[in-house]
């Protein structure tokens, strides 16, 4: 009988462990040590890709530049310097999201998925430059301000890449709290970080709203595409093994 009890006590143990705020963080450090020197090396080279591709349209545009129109919602939100933490938290929310991969498949999926965003993005302003107009701010006024206006400029802004890559990683980082098990408290601050930076894009006037609007249904449509690719079958992971573990769930199903 003393057999049967701790046999029973390690077998539920591992449900007691994946209760909101206790298993899913140990899960996830688990995760994020998994393969981290290469997903660190990856980000870095894909960041660095990318802003060597953007910089360069940006200060040699093939075409005439369009700026963007302003809509009702530009002059609702006033311009609010405060935001400007919560819009440099992108490079440090969007480094989350591979952090948490440990599949091939699901590591594969965003990959294109990252890709695929910023080549859509890029060719974008290659073909049709833009740029936010003035926004009547004295920045000599706000000097926190001074390199993100001297790099930046305000241009490459239909679609805003910035948002685009805010709701991709609110979606795969959505689908990864879900697979750990984590509570609603986190999985609705998800959502919240990633509004947040999506409204700072237009409280510091770095783009107009219909920047939002783009960037937020390519950024969308992208991660829905792949999310829906490699969700079929659905994989969670396994720490014990290191790999993840395809799922089946229903009447009678035991996890192990």
């Amino acid at each position: 009988m003393r057999f049967t009890v701790t046999n029973l006590s390690r077998r539920t143990a591992p449900q007691h462990d994946r209760r909101p705020g206790v298993g899913w963080l140990r899960e996830a450090g688990t995760r994020m040590r998994t393969h981290w020197l290469a997903k660190m090396l990856g980000t870095m080279a894909a960041m660095g890709a990318f802003f060597a591709a953007y910089f360069w349209l940006l200060r040699h545009p093939l075409y005439p530049i369009t700026i963007m129109p302003l809509t009702a919602l530009d002059r609702i939100v006033g311009f609010r310097p405060a935001a400007l933490p919560v819009y440099l938290s992108l490079w440090l929310y969007v480094s989350l999201a591979p952090g948490l991969l440990v599949g091939r498949r699901e590591i594969l999926a965003y990959v294109l998925a990252v890709v695929g965003l910023g080549v859509f993005g890029l060719g974008t302003f290659l073909v049709w430059p833009t740029a936010v107009p003035p926004s009547g701010v004295n920045w000599s006024q706000h000097p926190a301000f001074g390199f993100l206006q001297a790099a930046d400029a305000a241009g490459n802004a239909c679609p805003s890449l910035h948002v685009a890559f805010a709701v991709l990683t609110a979606m795969w980082l959505g689908r990864s709290l879900r697979q750990m098990g984590a509570g609603r408290g986190v999985r609705s601050f998800n959502w919240l970080w990633c509004g947040g930076i999506l409204y700072s894009t237009v409280a510091i006037r770095q783009h107009v709203a219909l920047d939002v609007l783009a960037g937020s249904a390519l950024g969308a449509a992208i991660a829905g595409l792949l999310l829906r690719w490699v969700q079929t079958p659905t994989r969670r992971f396994d720490p014990g093994f290191g790999s993840p573990a395809t799922s089946c769930s229903g009447p009678g199903t035991t996890h192990r």
